[in-house]
C-alpha cells in the first residue's frame, strides 16, 4: 500500500469578524488533510486552537510526522494511539473516515452503525460586544430558534438582558469562555436565569471551577474548556450538567463517538460544538449531532464564503452532508 498524503493550510474570511472573551478574529485558519488510496480520496479539516498551544505550524508538523505510517496503511483504530488528541488527529481521523466510506461504498454514518442522518437545528452565534451592538446583531437573527451568546465577564448581565429583549422568542444558550469570576458570577448567573437561558457554557476558568461543585445553579452548566484534549469525563459530573463535544478537542470522530456514549452513560446532557471552520469541519460532527441535546455547528454561517460544495443550511436547519463534501 502506498497512500498519497496532502496537507494544506487554508484561510477563510469571517463575515464581520468574530469576538469572544479571549479576543477577535478576522479569518478562520484551517488545516485540510487529503488521503488518496486506490483512486479514492478522503478529506478531513481541523482548526488549530491556541488555547491548547496549537497553531497551523504545529498541527502541520504533527501530521507530517505521522505521514509515513499513514502512507503504509495506518487505520483509524491504530491512529488513536499513534497521535495525541487534538486538532491534528481530528483532521487525519476524519480523512480516514471519509476514505473508508468512499472505498467501501457505505456512508460514514453506516460505518459508525448509525441509521439515516436527519436534519438538525443549529445554534447561531452572537459575538460579544456592547449591549447595544449585541442587541442590533440579535435583532437580525431573532427569527432563529436557537441563539448562542458569547459573553466576556463583568457587564454580561446587561448583555444578556439586551439580547433577550431583542429576541424574545428564541431559545438562548450562552458561552462565557472562562471569563467569569467571583466579582460577576452571581449577577451574571441571576441575569441568565431571569432571561430564561437554558445552558451556560464554561462560566469559570477550567483550572478554577471547583466552586461549581458546591452550587445548585438555576441554569444548567456545560463544560467546554474543562473537557480538554486527551482528558476524559472524570471529575466533571459533580460540577457540570452537560459537556460540549468538539471534534478538534476529542481528536476526531472516533473519539467523539466514544465520548458521546460515555457522556450519556454518565447522565450528561450533550452539546456538539465547533471551532470556526468550513463545512468540511462541521460535516463529521453531524453524526454526533444526531444524538445531541444542543447543536452548535454554525461555523459556515459565520464565514464570508464557505467551501464548495458545502453543507446545506435552511436558516438554522442543517442538513446531513452529501458524499461530495464528506462521508
Amino acid at each position: 500500500m502506498n497512500r498519497i498524503i496532502n496537507i494544506a493550510a487554508q484561510s477563510y474570511e469571517i463575515a464581520g469578524g468574530f469576538t469572544i472573551s479571549r479576543g477577535t478574529r478576522t479569518h478562520a485558519q484551517v488545516v485540510v488533510v487529503t488521503i488518496e488510496e486506490d483512486g479514492a480520496s478522503g478529506r478531513g479539516e481541523c482548526v488549530p486552537y491556541p488555547r491548547y498551544g496549537e497553531s497551523l505550524e504545529t498541527v502541520q508538523t504533527q501530521i507530517e510526522e505521522i505521514s509515513p505510517l499513514l502512507k503504509t496503511g495506518l487505520s483509524r483504530t491504530a491512529l488513536q494511539n499513534a497521535m495525541p488528541a487534538g486538532a491534528a488527529r481530528n483532521a487525519v481521523d476524519c480523512a480516514l473516515w471519509d476514505l473508508d466510506a468512499k472505498r467501501s461504498g457505505q456512508s460514514a454514518a453506516e460505518l459508525a452503525g448509525l441509521g439515516a442522518l436527519h436534519p438538525v437545528t443549529t445554534a447561531f452565534t452572537i459575538s460579544v460586544d456592547t449591549p447595544e451592538a449585541m442587541a442590533e446583531k440579535t435583532s437580525a437573527a431573532a427569527h432563529r430558534p436557537l441563539l448562542k451568546v458569547k459573553l466576556a465577564g463583568p457587564g454580561d448581565d446587561a448583555r444578556i438582558l439586551a439580547v433577550r429583549e431583542a429576541a424574545p422568542g428564541s431559545t438562548l444558550i450562552v458561552d462565557a469562555n472562562e471569563a467569569w469570576d467571583e466579582s460577576c458570577f452571581e449577577a451574571n448567573m441571576a441575569a441568565c436565569a431571569a432571561a430564561g437561558v437554558q445552558l451556560i457554557e464554561q462560566p469559570l476558568p477550567a483550572g478554577n471551577d471547583d466552586l461549581l461543585a458546591s452550587l445548585t445553579p438555576p441554569v444548567a452548566i456545560c463544560a467546554d474548556e474543562s473537557l480538554s484534549p486527551g482528558k476524559g469525563l472524570d471529575g466533571l459530573r459533580e460540577k457540570y450538567d452537560a459537556v460540549n463535544i468538539k471534534l478538534d478537542k476529542a481528536g476526531g470522530l472516533t473519539e467523539a463517538l466514544k465520548l458521546l456514549t460515555e457522556a450519556r452513560a454518565a447522565d450528561f446532557k450533550v452539546m456538539t460544538g465547533c471551532m470556526l471552520g468550513t463545512s468540511l469541519a462541521m460535516a463529521p460532527a453531524v453524526l454526533i449531532a444526531q444524538n445531541a441535546d444542543y447543536v452548535d455547528l454554525d461555523g459556515p454561517l459565520l464565514l464570508s464564503q464557505d467551501r464548495i460544495p458545502g453543507l446545506r443550511f435552511d436558516d438554522s436547519t442543517l442538513y446531513p452532508p452529501e458524499p461530495a463534501l464528506w462521508g
